[in-house]
């Protein structure tokens, strides 16, 4: 995302008001079309998470692909560090939730163990590092980087429908190598409270207790690879990183609420990737708590696709068996199905961040240029994500975030296969670039 405008400049601050004034009245419309048009609560309630999510992934420069991109083309690995961190306190926050009532009253994604989650981590990994984004990136990069994000998406959603049969019907995908009785009665995979009943809290200080065990494992391992860098000489460093953590500049003593020093701190200033962690972390309990469900991201775009070749000609009864869902998935509108409408969401969320930061213009036409060779790249990398988000039964929010939160063993073994292939398709794309 372009960093050119409103950059602190001594005794002023740059501001563009068109794009401000753009911003809010575009955000107040949105919301008041959605509170009358949108048929039930639930479906606005998923709006304004969605644009809250798109507001701190954006405001935070921060999504789950960087995590391992970033580390690997740059050597910082702080992205990874805070994902942790975020891990941590969301397993937390959630089990206020699970801790005194049933578990199997939540639909807790406790994903099942097995060749396709692993499969699915490393060619979802394998992808992002071609698309230079994810599931929820592919999103917001709709408004950043537009060619880029526009033709991953294609490409995502054409993988994610091919997927679906394999999904639905591989007994590879479905059937869990191992399970726990909590684990069993959902989706079958290993829940970890069940693995420490014997703890006093149903299993929950335990299983928190490990959780914190894998994030510090990762983190060890993230201070040990980017110490490696540092010392060899690799070590780049990212500039948004740098931004983000410069010290605050505001003079308390001359503060005045309405000027252009206080609207860039409070609307304009990057969020460092801690305050995005923690933002993103309270939205995502917030989800559990009124949907009793965690955040998802790529399925809808496999039924975006599907509608798509309706409106080509194709019957619905042929996609249904197909893909071997109910006709429901594909019939019904776009803004009934709450997981497409919070997907919206995230992209105004991205606008009006870049809008009322005054970023918007500068933003969007900062990677308008794409080459033959790019948009081969981009379907690549989108292809072989959607295709690893069905293998997985879920993305880096649906396979991972979410799962890890609703303490799944299944987050952190996709994961490890996420890095790996994250770092075979980085040296294939390292590779390509030199040719």
């Amino acid at each position: 995302m372009g960093q050119k405008e409103f950059v602190m400049q001594k005794p002023e601050i740059k501001i563009k008001y068109s794009e401000i004034i753009l911003g809010f009245i575009g955000m107040i419309a949105i919301i008041l079309l959605g509170k009358v048009f949108l048929k039930t609560d639930l479906l606005f309630f998923k709006l304004l998470m969605g644009i809250g999510l798109g507001y701190g992934l954006s405001r935070a420069y921060t999504g789950f692909a960087g995590s391992v991109n970033r580390a690997y083309n740059t050597g910082s690995t702080k992205l990874m560090r805070t994902m942790m961190f975020m891990f941590f306190i969301s397993a937390l926050l959630t089990s206020a939730f699970l801790l005194k009532g049933d578990s199997t009253s939540y639909d807790l994604w406790i994903n099942p163990i097995n060749l396709g989650l692993i499969l699915g981590a490393i060619l979802f990994g394998f992808g992002m590092s071609f698309s230079s984004c994810c599931a929820t990136g592919v999103l917001t990069d709709l408004v950043t980087g537009l060619p880029r994000a526009f033709v991953t998406l294609i490409f995502f959603s054409i993988g994610v429908f091919i997927g679906f049969p394999i999904q639905n019907t591989a007994q590879w995908v479905i059937n869990s190598w191992f399970s726990t009785p909590v684990g069993e009665q959902l989706e079958g995979g290993v829940y970890l409270p069940d693995l420490f009943q014997w703890d006093g809290l149903g299993g929950y200080i335990g299983a928190l207790l490990l959780t914190g065990l894998f994030c510090s494992i990762v983190i060890f391992l993230a201070y040990s690879y980017e110490k490696y860098r540092k010392q060899n000489g690799t070590y780049l460093g990212h500039p948004m990183e740098q931004t983000q953590d410069q010290p605050e500049e505001m003079d308390v003593k001359r503060f005045k609420l309405f000027s252009a020093q206080s609207y860039y701190h409070f609307f304009i200033k990057p969020w460092t990737l801690k305050q995005g962690a923690v933002v993103l972390s309270i939205l995502f309990t917030l989800l559990m708590g009124v949907t009793k469900a965690g955040w998802g991201a790529s399925t809808p775009y496999g039924i975006w696709f599907g509608k798509v070749l309706m409106i080509f000609g194709v019957s619905p009864e042929s996609i249904t068996a197909f893909t071997k869902m109910q006709g429901e998935a594909f019939t019904t509108p776009f803004f009934e199905h709450a997981a497409s409408v919070q997907n919206f969401g995230i992209i105004i969320g991205t606008v009006f961040y870049l809008l009322t930061a005054g970023k918007f213009k500068e933003t969007f036409l900062s990677e308008m240029h794409i080459t033959k060779k790019e948009v081969f790249v981009f379907a690549l990398g989108g292809i072989t994500m959607g295709i690893g988000t069905r293998l997985a039964n879920g993305c880096n929010v649906g396979a991972l975030y979410t799962p890890i939160a609703n303490f799944s063993l299944s987050g952190w073994i996709f994961l490890i296969f996420m890095v790996l292939g994250g770092i075979l398709g980085n040296t294939m794309a390292k590779q390509m670039n030199k040719r």
